[in-house]
């Protein structure tokens, strides 16, 4: 079982939906993502550029998240999953995409996807 890095909680503003006034309203989706990656050479290391860098995946899902715009919460956790397993050489990630308030208030809903294989 591989180590796995995660983030949690990260909540970006973007417009997402199947109706016009979600397409023209900026709203929260909220993402926790596991991603495998071995941290023994990082960890003997002690250097950043033997570990998975979280902050750059961050900053490639913010980029994502917020300069695009999307129908379905689908569409944007396969495009998010996608761009970190090319850019980052990541060979499984769990991706989980909520979108607060979609259907109601204090109700929230969303997708969770699961790309590569454990090795």
């Amino acid at each position: 079982m591989p180590d796995i890095v995660f983030i949690r909680g990260l909540r970006l503003e973007t417009c997402i939906g199947i109706h016009a006034w979600e397409q023209q309203t900026r709203r929260p989706v909220i993402l926790d993502l596991e991603m495998a990656s071995d941290v023994a050479r990082a960890a003997a290391s002690d250097q950043i550029g033997d570990a998975l860098d979280y902050a750059a995946v961050t900053a490639c899902l913010t980029e994502i998240v917020t300069q695009n715009q999307h129908q379905l919460v689908e569409t944007l956790a396969e495009q998010c999953a996608a761009q970190v397993m090319r850019k980052f050489g990541v060979t499984w990630l769990r991706l989980r995409v909520n979108k607060p308030g979609a259907v109601g208030d204090g109700v929230d809903v969303g997708v969770v996807i699961e790309r590569g294989g454990l090795e």
